[in-house]
């Protein structure tokens, strides 16, 4: 690790790099703007804090105050010059306090001061900042930034560690009083915030966490005050002040990803005040009559009456349709029709996208037969799979179904017990679904053949009847194939609401918050592990707070394209119950799914029962990088388990996430118990693998799989047709409205999509895998070489992975859509590419 320097002149000169540019805001002409203002130098005020003397309570001494002078910009950054004067007993300094008495705040991004350190090319000393400085009448205590350097609680140097443990009291805050947007609190709440009881009880949703019928990870606190019908619900903001929810300043994004996040999100905004649209002219947004219909929105947009725009009296709609042309909804051509318009109907697609699609997590290895569920049969009856022998032998390539079992080439994509408790509710709703479970047979090229589909629905006497089924099988013509075809979409609808509800929402946004809460409160910006999780935890807390304002709430965007409607955030609290944190490792998750086995001679210590498996596969890379230089960076600071176990900050951070964050889960034994170096470094990848690879295999497809929804609809309407019902007809007479007029509405669609495209997105500013958003992150030399050998590392697995892309013997790797697997990719570039790792679950 570099030293600190001795200093030997009375005057230090610095350089203060700022940015004068306040986050975007909607402001009352409901136009997005930026806004620029002057800081002027002389008031702000900056102290040294000695790491060497101190005061008579053994804190840091002060040097004298000084400002900031001589300003020159570099596109939007002022760079300012700065002189310290310090006596010659100061000794090295540790830290700032930086006073603001401009009457705006400013982006501060980092000090640096010309300084001798050992090495020289660190080019003095840093401290990198990247925060926002509100005017100091705003704060309760000063601001304070430290050193660019990684010290254990024990290492601190004396006269810095009362400035350290005051930091993170100031974090905590007090846990009462409302946060204002210059607070800097991270605290916890309940999922309290989902339902709106003041427009009724349509509207009431239960409380999630804090209950054994709904645990839940805590969320962040935002402070708004109690609703006015239910003291135990918080209140919630119009739509279009949603942008305005408090979380820490610093967690907020900053202004470039603003500006790209609501050029999209106007898109939805508008649609969701749609029904004014409605009003205005005779417009159709209820129905698609064919997929030609709906690939006329890839192409021309939907064109609205010249009139409209002037009898508007939203002005919002009436600059967003300005500013977009006639073409109002127009959206980019998903990858999965871009080279063939109907291949995503072929049952070779439909099984492939299980492996290589947005929700690659679920698929699982069948081991006995019947399929069989692990519902009480007390409370559902026996629920055990109708799907017999005849419905399956004569697919398996001449084996049993033994045979196959023992060989592991049956698979099942099982969405039975997730969806049957709740069936009798939602479908006493507009929606009308099946819990599924669906049959494959991996065959020697290494794809996977449909064998059949059971569609099941809870047993009209009573759920302690069990439940009654259908099983379909592949068909090639006539009506039975357009039945077929349906039976796929009921699956799809399922796994739809599968990987937006769980695999996404749940196991990456909802379990990622309360670490990101408890890092900011138990572990200083000295200590390492904060420094190693920290980039990881980008954009989070905002991009969650702003799901729970639209996407989530009762009423939201979700509960409006996502077939569960108001029972969808209920559901990931059930299935919450099942989350167990050791199980999110990936080599875990393939074993425990029954697609992998362990193998001591292999590599990556497991090997895969489906080799042509391109999110294992490449993710089995990805983790094997990211554990290698997670092993690396903890050894530099621990080099004994001791080390761990007397480290005060650490197990405080370990307890606190377990007792707070994920209070409902506290007394699980499956907790690693933070005592040695492995459980620190399988802990750490965890993290870090939840928050970049496996948020990003499942996040930035949706757009490129999902953006055409008849490939993955998230509603149905109807069930299946019964022969000679005139919904049968119209399936034989006119498949593909039949088949259209059963999935997603057409508004639903378009909202649906709206939001998936901001999803997919890349932002201009995204930092990925390997990357820092400073090369000066820290000022230890081993962590900064173990950064680069990672990076190097994630060059090499994506140069593998465009090989074996181009490689025609990995049949899953393009298949009929002729769409490579780049979901994995580390690095993207900005926009809708479908590739590309961000650190972070920041969108």
């Amino acid at each position: 690790m570099a030293s600190t320097s001795k200093l030997e002149s009375k005057k230090i000169n610095g350089t203060v790099v700022l940015v004068k540019k306040r986050a975007l805001e909607l402001v009352p002409s409901e136009v997005v703007q930026q806004q620029t203002y002057e800081i002027l130098g002389d008031k702000v005020i900056l102290q040294l804090i000695s790491s060497v003397n101190g005061d008579s309570e053994n804190k840091g001494k002060l040097g004298n105050p000084t400002h900031l002078r001589d300003e020159s910009k570099v596109g939007n950054e002022s760079k300012f010059s700065v002189t310290f004067d310090l006596d010659e007993e100061f000794g090295a300094p540790g830290a700032f306090i930086i006073k603001n008495f401009n009457p705006s705040e400013f982006f501060l991004k980092k000090l640096t001061l010309e300084v001798e350190v050992d090495d020289p090319s660190h080019g003095g000393m840093h401290f990198v900042c990247n925060s926002w400085v509100y005017p100091a009448e705003k704060y309760k205590s000063d601001r304070i930034f430290f050193v660019n350097q990684a010290w254990l609680p024990s290492e601190t140097p004396v006269k810095l560690r009362w400035y350290r443990e005051e930091e993170l009291l100031n974090l905590r805050g007090n846990g009462i009083g409302k946060l204002e947007e210059w607070d800097r609190v991270y605290d916890y709440a309940y999922y309290n915030d989902l339902g709106d009881p003041e427009k009724g009880s349509t509207y009431v949703r239960p409380i999630l966490g804090g209950s054994t019928k709904y645990p839940y990870p805590r969320r962040g606190r935002t402070s708004r005050p109690p609703t006015k019908t239910d003291p135990n619900s918080e209140s919630r903001l119009p739509l279009l002040m949603s942008f305005g929810i408090y979380v820490p300043r610093d967690e907020k994004f900053a202004p470039l990803k603003m500006t790209d996040f609501i050029r999209i999100a106007l898109k939805v905004i508008v649609q969701l005040l749609v029904p004014e649209l409605e009003s205005l002219g005779n417009i159709n947004l209820n129905e698609f009559n064919s997929f030609e219909d709906i690939l006329k929105i890839y192409g021309g947009g939907i064109n609205l009456p010249e009139d409209v725009l002037q009898r508007s009296s939203t002005e919002m709609i009436k600059e967003f349709i300005q500013s977009s042309g006639q073409e109002f909804l127009k959206y980019p051509m998903p990858q999965v029709i871009k080279e063939d318009k109907s291949a995503w109907r072929t049952d070779e697609e439909f099984a492939r996208e299980m492996l290589a699609g947005i929700n690659p997590v679920c698929i699982c290895g069948l081991k006995e037969f019947p399929p069989t569920s692990k519902l009480d049969p007390k409370v559902y009856g026996d629920q055990t799979s109708n799907i017999t022998r005849e419905h399956i032998q004569n697919q398996l390539d001449g084996l049993t179904i033994e045979e196959a079992i023992k060989a592991n080439q049956l698979f099942i994509l099982n969405h039975h017990d997730t969806f049957m408790p709740y069936m009798r509710q939602i479908n006493m709703t507009s929606t009308k679904i099946y819990a599924s479970r669906t049959l494959l047979f991996l065959q020697k090229d290494g794809t996977l053949k449909l064998l059949g589909i059971e569609l099941s629905l809870p047993h009209p006497d009573g759920d302690q009847h069990g439940f009654i089924s259908k099983v379909f099988t592949p068909q090639e013509y006539g009506t039975e194939a357009s039945i077929w075809q349906l039976a796929k979409a009921y699956v799809a609808v399922n796994d739809s609401g599968v990987h937006q509800l769980i695999s996404h929402w749940l196991h990456t946004h909802a379990t990622i918050e309360p670490i990101v809460i408890a890092t900011n409160r138990q572990l200083s910006v000295f200590h390492p592990m904060y420094k190693l999780l920290h980039p990881h935890f980008r954009d989070t807390m905002h991009i969650n707070a702003l799901a729970r304002q639209t996407l989530l709430n009762a009423g939201g965007i979700l509960e409006q394209t996502v077939f569960p409607t108001k029972y969808a955030m209920e559901m990931t609290s059930a299935a919450y119950k099942d989350w167990v944190f050791p199980e999110q490792a990936l080599p875990a998750d393939l074993i425990k799914r029954g697609v992998a086995i362990e193998d001591p001679e292999s590599e990556k210590g497991i090997r895969l029962l489906i080799q042509d498996y391109p999110y294992a596969v490449d993710g089995l890379e990805i983790w094997s990088a990211i554990k290698s230089w997670v092993q690396e960076y903890c050894t530099i600071y621990y080099k004994t388990d001791d080390m761990i176990q007397k480290d005060t900050e650490l197990q405080a951070w370990w307890k606190e996430l377990q007792e707070e964050g994920h209070g409902d889960k506290k007394d699980e034994p499956w907790w690693p118990k933070m005592q040695t170096l492995k459980e620190l470094t399988d802990s750490c990848t965890i993290i870090i693998w939840i928050a970049s690879a496996l948020h990003a295999a499942i996040n930035f497809g949706q757009y490129p799989y999902g953006g055409y929804l008849p490939n993955r609809p998230s509603m149905s309407r109807k069930l299946m047709p019964e022969p000679g019902s005139p919904e049968y007809e119209e399936l034989k007479t006119n498949p593909e409205k039949g088949y259209l007029s059963t999935i997603t509405p057409q508004l639903q669609t378009l909202i649906g999509i709206s939001a998936i495209e901001i999803l997919s997105t890349h932002s201009s500013d995204e930092i990925y895998l390997g990357q820092r958003d400073t090369p000066k992150w820290t000022n230890d030399k081993e962590p900064l070489q173990a950064l680069e050998r990672f990076g190097k590392k994630l060059t090499e697995i994506e140069e593998k992975i465009i090989k074996m892309n181009n490689d025609k013997k990995w049949k899953n790797r393009m298949g009929p859509i002729k769409m490579p697997y780049t979901l994995l990719y580390p690095i993207s570039e900005p926009g809708l590419t479908g590739k590309g790792i961000p650190n972070s679950v920041s969108i």
